[in-house]
């Protein structure tokens, strides 16, 4: 039985900004003690997870994708090697229409669980995994979907989140990526939402939850769990909502942390403040 959780954020947090994963990074994560269940939480869709859980060592347990719209847990026995738990949808309608009044050049994507993407027109190359096929408007605005997302390659960061915030999105959850890139949810999903699902599935006690992620959209993650940690690399409203902030991602960052739990597990040491204490001590070294 799993006595602690720890959920971590994949691109920029356990891979590097290169997209991979560092043998620090893995052997730490293969280190932890079986009372911990580690649980990926990530924007990224199914298809594009599953090979990370993999080179992760991870065969069982639970994986929350999309941003929280899917919790699913791995299931050797299944065809795909998972089943789906949660699945959280809603209509595009209403929030692409808004968008394509502010942002009539972006390209958007929705998603198809298991499959890949529906889009406006083709995204630039590797950014979405699985089958992409271009639709027209009326196939993209359809159905209910887990997710859409916007993208706008010649636009910075800064000036993309200014035309989203004049949109006045409601109703939805959304989030900013480092990028020109914008992730739309079924309002009041998150990782966060998905996480809390896995951990009363598993019943660890809240007070016994850690988080370790680097975006914007692991805001709701960070303040859920009793312990959130932001990568080194984060923009600084991560930084500010965190419990501790650790090295950068390209750095191997996360190791410190993945190696605290092990030695606070281990050690039996317990939580103060949501802080393993042994975590705090190695961080200070």
């Amino acid at each position: 039985m799993a006595q602690r959780l720890l959920a971590l954020d994949l691109d920029g947090t356990t891979l590097n900004h290169m997209g991979e994963l560092s043998p620090a990074v893995r052997d730490a994560i293969a280190a932890l003690p079986e009372e911990v269940a580690v649980v990926v939480a990530t924007g990224r869709s199914i298809i594009a997870t599953t090979p990370i859980l993999e080179a992760l060592g991870l065969r069982k347990g639970y994986f929350v994708c999309s941003n929280g719209a899917l919790t699913l847990e791995l299931d050797p026995s299944a065809e795909l090697g998972y089943s789906v738990i949660d699945m959280v949808t809603f209509d595009p309608r209403p929030v692409l229409e808004k968008l394509r009044v502010e942002l009539p050049d972006a390209l958007i994507a929705v998603e198809e669980p298991g499959i890949g993407f529906k889009v406006s027109r083709h995204f630039p190359d590797g950014e979405l995994m699985g089958h992409s096929r271009e639709v027209d408007w009326d196939e993209l605005v359809a159905h209910p979907v887990t997710r859409v997302t916007l993208r706008q390659p010649e636009s910075s960061a800064e000036d993309f989140m200014e035309l989203v915030e004049r949109a006045g999105l409601h109703e939805v959850s959304y989030a900013v990526g480092w990028s020109a890139w914008l992730d739309i949810n079924p309002e009041g999903v998150s990782k966060a939402s998905a996480l809390e699902l896995v951990r009363r599935h598993l019943q660890v006690e809240p007070v016994h939850t850690i988080a370790c992620g680097d975006q914007r959209n692991d805001l709701e993650m960070l303040h859920w769990a009793a312990w959130g940690v932001a990568m080194g690399n984060a923009p600084d409203q991560v930084k500010a909502i965190a419990d501790e902030v650790t090295g950068h991602v390209d750095d191997d960052g996360l190791v410190p942390i993945v190696e605290a739990v092990s030695e606070a597990v281990r050690a039996g040491v317990p939580f103060r403040d949501g802080v393993p204490s042994a975590a705090t001590a190695r961080l200070e070294l």
